[in-house]
């Protein structure tokens, strides 16, 4: 938790800046990017993360390879972890960045688990029906899971609505203990 209430601050920070030079979208996949590309590697991840390598060394070299390649405020955003020793922050500062971003669009996450994958006009007219009832916009993550035998399973936030054959077995058992 005080991990991901000091990421907010510096994701915060971050969307600040790149939202006053119109540059969200670019930041945030500018992140995702640098983090990809630390974290491919079991070397340079270790080097990133390693406390006891000189901060200096850590800013020269992500300096010399990702300076002109990516956003200069995604770039000194890296750079400040590494001068505070908060690199583990990055995947989490990313994250509520993210968060930010969706915020800013006014759209919130949806995520639809099925057994297999929803045709795009199904997905898309369920997420139309679902926008039209709550009033909101959702940004949709589709996920595949072999366990659900059948029908859907939608998570808005802290809601949930489980459609699926397990959750009606269970709720079916439910209603037959509270009986008794």
């Amino acid at each position: 938790m005080a991990n991901e209430t000091l990421a907010r601050r510096y994701a915060t920070a971050v969307f600040s800046l790149a939202e006053e030079r119109n540059v969200v979208a670019k930041v945030g996949k500018d992140l995702q990017s640098l983090t990809d590309a630390i974290y491919a590697d079991s070397t340079t991840a270790a080097f990133f993360t390693a406390p006891i390598v000189d901060r200096y060394r850590k800013e020269s070299a992500l300096s010399a390879v990702f300076n002109g390649k990516v956003d200069d405020i995604a770039l000194h955003s890296l750079l400040l972890l590494v001068r505070k020793h908060r690199e583990s922050l990055l995947r989490e500062l990313i994250a509520q960045y993210r968060v930010l971003e969706r915020q800013a669009r006014g759209a919130e996450p949806l995520i639809v688990v099925t057994a297999k994958p929803l045709a795009a006009g199904e997905l898309g007219e369920m997420v139309a029906r679902l926008e039209k009832v709550y009033g909101k916009t959702f940004e949709v993550t589709q996920r595949v899971d072999a366990d659900v035998i059948g029908g859907v399973r939608i998570t808005m936030g802290d809601r949930r609505i489980d459609g699926t054959v397990a959750g009606r077995l269970e709720e079916l058992s439910r209603a037959l203990f509270a009986q008794n």
